[in-house]
């Protein structure tokens, strides 16, 4: 093996794309929505908002507040009280992280390069050089989506097992919550997919993209508009986040992460906002083509009979480029819904999930099975 070929090959190993995937976009992007939020909020309430850390003249508009922030949360006390079960509470949060990250593994993130044609057009009739070819996916499985939904169900016993271990009663009621609230919505979540696996035959991510072409007419919102927006609901949900925070409602009970300080406290808000960033992933790859581009083929811009020939390397910089567009979008979405709805009460949830979310996702399977079975 040449240095060349060493060097495509570490390029292409799951290890170095899951990091630099969470390392160059996930955690950059999560972080700042932590300002954007503050912003957001201050904007639409008619107050200042995030800005007095500063480090000397440069100001930033607030954004070193996040930094301030990770700061703070590792020079804090590291609290753990004296009846929790010490086992337990640690796990906790690792187990309300780490599923969110590993989650990451199965979103296509980008087409396959070839770095061989990374300058020159791709005919789409023509065989491509596939030498050290790099697909920008860590984990391709033909069962993907059920790789998420299966590693996500684990987040929420961070938050069950954070409320118990604590030995603190109002935290064990935010547990509860956390777990009812779950079971309310992921019945109608998954289901609100298997429209999309009837339409589309797959249930791998990189295949469901590619099923969507980037014809806009063929993507998921459009084939599917009442299970997008039955999913987009569930998933607020699954982030914890108004107005679906009922496991941490302040005005009603303290939350399951009481007991929580310094760095294991700052892990659980982070998994929010992480959780934030893969919900809007998942959403652009099953709803909105992933990292197609309206009209983009492999070798340019094709309307109308036309064609803008573009460089195999300018593709995909405009495809990634346009996931991240349809990321930061949805993750907007979800900030300003945090801050324009308020919070529903437990029986509002319940009543929500099973009578409305369950039966209409059951009414867009049956429909769409039923257009499949005469189409």
């Amino acid at each position: 093996m040449t240095t060349t070929d060493w060097i495509f090959w570490v390029l292409d190993s799951a290890a170095i794309k899951w990091v630099v995937l969470i390392m160059v976009f996930v955690m950059p992007v999560a972080s700042l929505l932590t300002w954007a939020e503050r912003r957001q909020s201050a904007m639409m309430q008619d107050r200042l908002g995030p800005n007095r850390a500063n480090i000397g003249p440069i100001k930033l508009w607030g954004i070193l507040h996040f930094v301030a922030d990770a700061v703070k949360m590792i020079f804090k006390e590291d609290f753990i009280p004296e009846k929790a079960h010490k086992g337990l509470f640690i796990l906790a949060p690792i187990l309300s992280l780490a599923p969110v990250f590993i989650a990451f593994a199965v979103i296509p993130f980008g087409p396959t390069i070839y770095p061989n044609e990374l300058g020159s057009v791709i005919p789409l009739s023509t065989p491509v050089d596939t030498t050290n070819a790099i697909n920008l996916q860590v984990f391709n499985i033909e069962w993907g989506l059920l790789f998420y939904f299966a590693i996500l169900t684990l987040a929420n016993y961070g938050s069950v097992v954070a409320g118990w271990a604590s030995y603190n009663k109002w935290a064990l009621l935010g547990g509860l919550r956390a777990s009812s609230q779950m079971m309310s919505y992921e019945v109608a979540m998954g289901l609100s997919l298997m429209g999309c696996f009837l339409v589309m035959g797959t249930l791998e991510p990189e295949a469901m993209v590619q099923w969507q072409s980037p014809n806009p007419a063929h993507w998921g919102i459009v084939v599917q508009p009442l299970a997008f927006i039955l999913f987009f609901t569930a998933a607020i949900a699954e982030t914890k986040r108004a107005p679906f925070d009922l496991p941490e409602g302040e005005p009603e009970i303290i939350g399951y992460f009481v007991e929580y300080s310094g760095m294991r406290w700052g892990m659980f808000f982070l998994a929010e906002f992480i959780e934030i960033v893969f919900i809007a992933a998942v959403i652009s790859t099953v709803f909105l083509g992933g990292y197609q581009v309206p009209f983009l083929e492999a070798d340019g811009f094709r309307v109308a009979g036309t064609t803008l020939p573009i460089s195999h390397g300018f593709v995909v910089l405009m495809q990634v480029g346009m996931l991240s567009a349809k990321i930061l979008f949805l993750c907007f979405a979800q900030l300003a819904i945090r801050w324009t709805l308020p919070r529903f009460r437990p029986d509002q949830l319940m009543d929500l999930g099973w009578k409305k979310l369950l039966p209409l996702a059951l009414f867009n399977l049956m429909l769409t099975a039923l257009v499949m079975a005469v189409l």
